[in-house]
């Protein structure tokens, strides 16, 4: 798939199949995240797997969009290393980064994904849960499986809404 196709036909998958995803994908998706850049090469982030039907059911308690956790044969759980941290803004940005890699990853493979946030309140109960040390800060749940066929449609600005000249001169 070409770069340009992947990222403007890549869409939130939150309905899955009841396929697995091989830990070969698993892998290659995680791979795709470390070749993110990160300031200084730091690749602050780190992974956790989740794939125990008990597991995805205490996290699915800690967000709104549990069904989608509990649905999706496997989630990685996405942190910041704070050990690992030299500027917590642009370690955050990286980690944004890393996960888009591993959303094209996924969409490359054929598989469907969606990042999940808004679990990111919880987030302390989270690490206790899949006992991440106190120092990994959890950035995202990424739910994957191989998606339920439909149409998915996702609409942009053009453009020029979004775009200005130098100096605030007018629009692109």
């Amino acid at each position: 798939m070409e770069t340009i196709e992947a990222i403007r036909s890549r869409r939130s998958v939150r309905e899955f199949t009841d396929e697995d995803v091989s830990d070969k994908a698993v892998e290659e998706i995680m791979d795709a995240g470390r070749w993110a850049p990160s300031g200084l090469n730091n690749q602050a982030w780190r992974f956790i797997v989740v794939r125990i039907p008990e597991t995805k059911e205490a996290l699915s308690k800690l967000t709104n969009y549990g069904s989608i956790i509990k649905n999706a044969p496997v989630s990685i759980a996405v942190f910041l290393d704070s050990n690992q941290m030299y500027d917590r803004t642009k370690d955050i940005l990286s980690i944004g980064a890393c996960i888009q890699n591993m959303l094209l990853a996924q969409h490359s493979l054929g598989l469907g994904g969606v990042w999940l946030g808004e679990i990111l309140k919880k987030k302390e109960r989270v690490n206790e849960i899949l006992q991440a040390p106190d120092f990994y800060e959890l950035m995202a749940v990424i739910a994957i499986g191989h998606p339920v066929k439909k149409v998915r449609v996702s609409e942009r600005k053009q453009l020029g809404e979004l775009v200005f000249r130098e100096k605030f001169e007018g629009c692109w």
